[in-house]
């Protein structure tokens, strides 16, 4: 009679689980990659155009992104960063965080084994079952055994829960990705602003020498009786006023240092920022650049935003899957005795096997609500998914026609300093042949100081956005082996 019970058991559960898994199911709507754009380019009608060399889609530009600037000073801060800076040891942790949590929701889906043992001493009250006159003895008992637990996840919510995990840390590595790739264009640009820095503090330091040549001038002349005493004032207001704008220029190239000590992960009193030299840093003549198609493709905030717009369309699944009830399946087997040497002895054992229904049966208002609200969700992460390729298409074009910008005052610059080069020559010939003055001189070399500060400036800043174009087209920042 047992054996026929157990039979139809076992008949009854192998039916509830070919039901179950006949009826298995994925709720929700599967996630679709973002078509890429179709733009054929970055800039508006009438900007200038950068010199940029546009890539075909499948190409992409390999290798450490700064070392098109041919430095090696350069290249040995960037790579002191990416050991020591905090930001990408947090954004590393984070990541591992992140994945680690997946394959924890990936575990989730798996049967679960849970194992226990005991051993325990009860006292058997013979006058509870109705014997009287008998001792009541006490035993020992000894069992081992294991439960297997497994969720048939009939309308997919696990699986969705897995999926939306993995996206999520998909989104961390492109987080971190980002995080490199800022911190090498960071390291890059402050380098630069300090090369930019100590040229016009140099411009600026043979301004005032030019200016105590002046005033030592007009104080020779006045001894000699052929100067006013108020002659030199000007000459003394006007070095004054050079000497004013040193101060600001030291101040910006003492943060900027500092700056560097940061992203490099180092204390300013242990670690001092190479004196960078404009001369040291070679202008690429033309920067690669990815079509739009190919830089959604690459750039990783744009990749960590898409990440994240699958997760909350993975979240939908989840919210559905939750309003229906779900099947859980349980097998134990347990070795129970009084005698320890009997532990294994198949008189001892003992088994169980039970089909669960679990989850609400009517889906109510607040199950319902759920999903709503992740699918508004998603709507969100949509939107920002696009708002963030917006404003990377806008930052190339704005970066790009910086660039032409730059080039464009680079080439007026450069006039005006071979004018002021032109100017000085022929002030010093007209001296040497008794027609022209000293004074004249000083002033000629004045105003060429002042047009290479000006030139190195705008040397510094063409530098610094080609450094921005290369980042922001997610130029590849992986430092090889």
């Amino acid at each position: 009679m047992s054996k026929l019970i157990d039979r139809k058991v076992r008949a009854g559960l192998t039916g509830v689980s070919l039901l179950a898994l006949t009826a298995c199911t994925t709720l929700g709507p599967n996630f679709k990659q973002p078509a890429a754009p179709t733009a054929p380019g970055y800039a508006m009608a009438g900007d200038r155009a950068a010199r940029v060399v546009v890539l075909s889609p499948e190409a992409r530009v390999s290798g450490p992104w700064w070392t098109a600037f041919g430095s090696a000073q350069l290249d040995q801060t960037v790579r002191l960063a990416l050991a020591g800076s905090p930001t990408i040891a947090e954004a590393d942790a984070t990541l591992a965080r992140a994945q680690a949590s997946a394959l924890a929701q990936q575990a989730v889906g798996n049967p679960k084994v849970e194992g226990v043992a005991s051993a325990q001493r009860e006292r058997i009250n013979t006058q509870a079952f109705g014997f009287t006159g008998f001792p009541s003895p006490t035993i020992n008992l000894y069992s081992l055994g294991a439960t297997v637990t497994y969720d048939l996840d009939l309308f997919g919510g696990q699986r969705r829960k897995v999926e939306a995990a993995q996206a999520r840390a998909q989104a961390e590595a492109r987080r971190a990705d980002a995080a490199y790739l800022t911190l090498t264009g960071d390291v890059v640009m402050q380098a630069m602003k300090i090369a930019v820095l100590r040229a016009q503090i140099n411009a600026v330091q043979a301004m005032i020498s030019d200016d105590q040549k002046t005033v030592d001038m007009v104080r020779r002349a006045q001894q000699a009786g052929g100067q006013a005493p108020s002659a030199i004032t000007g000459g003394l207001a006007q070095q004054a006023q050079d000497e004013a704008l040193l101060p600001p220029l030291q101040r910006q190239l003492d943060a900027a240092r500092h700056r560097l000590a940061l992203l490099v992960g180092k204390s300013p009193a242990k670690w001092t920022a190479p004196d960078f030299d404009v001369a040291d840093f070679q202008a690429p003549g033309a920067v690669p650049v990815s079509l739009p198609s190919a830089l959604v493709r690459q750039r990783p905030d744009i990749l960590a935003a898409e990440a994240e717009f699958h997760a909350a369309t993975a979240d939908i699944g989840v919210a559905q899957a939750a309003r229906y009830p779900d099947i859980r399946l349980t097998a134990g087997l347990t070795q129970a005795t009084i005698a320890p040497e009997n532990i294994f002895s198949k008189d001892s054992s003992g088994w169980n096997l039970m089909a669960g229904l679990i989850g609400p049966i009517v889906p109510s208002k607040q199950l319902k609500s759920r999903q709503r609200a992740a699918e508004a969700e998603a709507l969100a992460a949509q939107a920002r998914y696009n708002a963030t390729v917006l404003r990377a298409f806008v930052q190339v074009s704005d970066v790009m026609s910086n660039l032409a910008n730059d080039q464009a005052a680079l080439t007026a610059q450069t006039k005006a300093q071979h004018a002021a080069e032109a100017t000085l020559r022929d002030e010093r010939k007209a001296m040497e042949l008794g027609g022209g003055t000293l004074l004249a001189v000083v002033d000629a070399q004045r105003q060429v100081n002042l047009a290479r500060r000006n030139t190195v400036a705008v040397q510094g800043q063409g530098l610094s956005d080609t450094a921005e174009l290369f980042t922001a087209t997610a130029a590849d920042w992986r430092v090889g082996s």
